[in-house]
């Protein structure tokens, strides 16, 4: 008899506000049902990488599973970049973003039917500054204040978010800014410039129509000038920018160096503020656990 598949499930109990507790108890009834083994770990923000090494070095799992938001399943892919470990997702966050970016369905069970089924795609991962990692977006300037003032705030989830959005604009600087990828130098004035692995924020802005989780290449977007029409265009489909004011670059390797100090955020999180950074992808570092490609 062949031995069950290991599975252990990273479990944020405080993400998107709601207990895990019932969650949990279906996760474990439908793969022990199938004949699993199944193994929790409960984030608490503090000793989850030490802990969570010497689980996978020692407990040996054949499948890992974030169930939580964007910065559980960033957790679970700096816990096993370069392995070939699987990672699943349950999306249980306030955004999700990342769960809507690799179209991973919203309902719980149909996750589960997903991650039992087994099928893994190899994805992408960008490094900044050779030790952050990002799955997602990250970026300097507009977005990056934006994350900085929702952190500080008491609402969460999307809206809330949105909210600190007219506030920003009201405060917005240009940056001065250089780019450089390969022997080229872009000298560029801007309000934002995103490093981007993924196409969408979690509030379902497509900042980055041309992004590809598994290509090898991200983009830098350069939001040069900020409209409202630009703006919208993010949330409507087949909409190109304007590239005078919205401007995309692919590249393995970047260097940005910025005049003055900079917010700056990765995946959601921020960061403080820079002045330099630089970026590169590590293709195919990843194998997540997704649905079947469509025809």
């Amino acid at each position: 008899m062949s031995t069950p598949l290991r599975f252990l499930f990273l479990v944020n109990p405080v993400s998107g506000g709601n207990d895990k507790e019932e969650l949990v108890t279906e996760i474990t009834q439908f793969f022990s049902e199938r004949g699993f083994v199944t193994r929790f770990h409960y984030l608490d923000g503090e000793t989850d990488h030490p802990v969570l090494r010497e689980m996978v070095e020692h407990w040996k799992p054949d499948r890992v599973v974030a169930v939580g938001g964007d910065g559980t399943l960033k957790l679970a892919a700096e816990l096993l970049k370069g392995s070939h470990i699987p990672v699943g997702l349950i999306p249980a966050g306030s955004a999700n973003g990342m769960a809507r970016e690799l179209n991973i369905p919203s309902s719980p069970a149909e996750c589960m039917e997903l991650i039992a089924q087994g099928n893994v795609a190899p994805l992408d991962v960008v490094m900044i500054n050779g030790t952050e990692l990002s799955l997602h977006l990250s970026d300097i300037g507009f977005n990056a204040q934006l994350v900085r003032e929702f952190e500080k705030s008491d609402g969460r989830g999307k809206w809330a978010y949105l909210r600190h959005v007219f506030g920003v604009l009201l405060r917005k600087k240009q940056l001065k800014v250089r780019i450089r990828i390969g022997n080229k130098e872009y000298r560029r004035r801007a309000f934002m410039i995103v490093i981007a692995n993924s196409r969408m924020y979690g509030t379902g802005a497509m900042i980055n129509p041309e992004g590809d989780l598994s290509d090898g290449e991200m983009e830098i977007v350069v939001l040069r000038k900020i409209s409202l029409w630009e703006l919208g265009k993010m949330f409507l489909k087949y909409r190109h920018f304007n590239p005078r004011k919205t401007e995309i670059l692919k590249c393995r390797e970047v260097k940005i160096v910025s005049a003055r100090d900079a917010y700056f955020q990765v995946d959601g999180e921020y960061q403080g503020k820079t002045r330099e950074l630089t970026a590169h992808v590590e293709r195919h570092a990843l194998h997540m656990l997704l649905p079947l490609p469509q025809d």
